[in-house]
């Protein structure tokens, strides 16, 4: 994980929309992500959307279930380095707390998703945002 301020990306596309902080907004912003990745050409089925949309759904739902304050959305951006073969999400939300891995006990059947984001992102880390909360963002590569 790096504690750095994201480094701004030569982006082809963007998308960036606010969802509500609830587990509907998770998922809505989980279907969104597979369906603007298609529009920007990366398939459904390519390592490239799935890794993005997995990382996404454990983002958004961290959002929405740790980072939610009532009232409150989250916002999601994506954007797609083309040359590069990168795809960086953000997920921000106005909750102060920070993400940290935790170690689950085996029966637990929760605590694993900053392990996966671990596992799947190329990079990832957490920034400071205009405003109360924080950015958490995740870089998947076309080519690891």
């Amino acid at each position: 994980m790096h504690r750095s301020q994201p480094q701004p990306l030569n982006t082809a596309r963007v998308f960036v929309q606010k969802f509500s902080a609830t587990p509907r907004g998770a998922r809505l912003a989980r279907h969104l992500t597979a369906w603007q990745l298609d529009t920007w050409g990366i398939a459904y089925d390519s390592p490239l959307s799935e890794n993005a949309v997995l990382l996404v759904a454990e983002l958004t739902t961290n959002a929405a279930v740790h980072g939610r304050v009532p009232g409150r959305d989250f916002e999601l951006r994506l954007s797609w380095q083309k040359s590069a073969g990168v795809v960086r999400l953000e997920v921000s939300d106005t909750h102060e707390s920070l993400p940290s891995p935790r170690t689950p006990g085996p029966e637990t059947e929760d605590g694993r998703g900053l392990f996966l984001v671990e596992a799947l992102a190329a990079r990832w880390g957490v920034c400071g945002r205009v405003g109360p909360g924080k950015t958490v963002w995740a870089e998947v590569a076309l080519h690891p």
